[in-house]
């Protein structure tokens, strides 16, 4: 018996329409509401049990990486732009600078789960251990 796949229809960049693999997402440009690059995705961090994407941490700032700020911001708040190629934030310098980040030397897997309602709760997002 032969089987054959079908492969989903891909785009200039070499990926389907909707799924991306997690190391294409990592170092993909974040640019705000107008447009303007301000950081970059360093990391997805996902719900082992769920398997939802529970935030990306972002950094900002920095110069060649080096003195970059991380912040873990919900999935759910990045929209996907063709044009710039990356992800769009739709929030302040100002939001970002009073929101939770990530020390230096602390984990990126936020195992706490009162720091993940910190975030969600400081973006005023729904949690997505609670999303169906």
């Amino acid at each position: 018996m032969v089987t054959t796949i079908q492969r989903a229809p891909m785009t200039e960049h070499g990926t389907t329409s909707s799924l991306i693999a997690s190391d294409r997402v990592e170092g993909t440009a974040v640019y705000d509401a107008h447009g303007k690059r301000i950081g970059k995705v360093e990391r997805l961090v996902i719900d082992k049990a769920s398997g939802r994407v529970a935030y990306a941490v972002l950094s900002f700032g920095g110069f060649l990486g080096i003195g970059a700020d991380h912040y873990p911001i919900p999935w759910p708040m990045l929209t996907y732009n063709e044009k710039p190629d990356g992800f769009q934030l739709d929030v302040t310098e100002e939001q970002l600078k009073n929101a939770p980040k990530i020390e230096q030397g602390e984990s990126w897997e936020q195992a706490n789960r009162a720091r993940n309602q910190d975030v969600y709760d400081y973006w005023e997002v729904r949690y997505y251990w609670l999303v169906e």
